[in-house]
């Protein structure tokens, strides 16, 4: 009983880490986006306008989608993992970084 307990800790653990993964990646997509001037397609110093590539909002590990109303500054994207209901990851992003959050 221990040993399923113990298994089934790991497992949950392991999809935390793969969901908070996928969330920095698409962070790290967002502020590509920001820095890239609007003439080459990117946000020219903003987020208003990002999206979520398609093959990337819904992965084998989670369904992503943008939280609220992105603005010039920040953007937030929740992803809820397949598996487990109990918890998700919010992933904050700005010009200077990208947190992620298990909640």
């Amino acid at each position: 009983m221990v040993g399923i307990n113990l298994s089934n800790a790991n497992a949950e653990a392991s999809a935390k880490d793969t969901v908070v993964s996928e969330g920095t990646n698409l962070g790290a997509l967002a502020q590509q986006y920001f820095k890239k001037p609007t003439e080459m397609g990117g946000g020219g110093n903003s987020f208003v306008n990002f999206e979520i590539p398609s093959q990337l909002d819904s992965t084998i590990s989670a369904d992503w989608e943008i939280e609220g109303t992105p603005s010039a500054t920040q953007i937030q994207f929740s992803g809820d993992p397949w598996e487990y209901e109990e918890w998700r990851v919010l992933v904050t992003v700005t010009s200077e970084g990208i947190s992620t959050v298990v909640e």
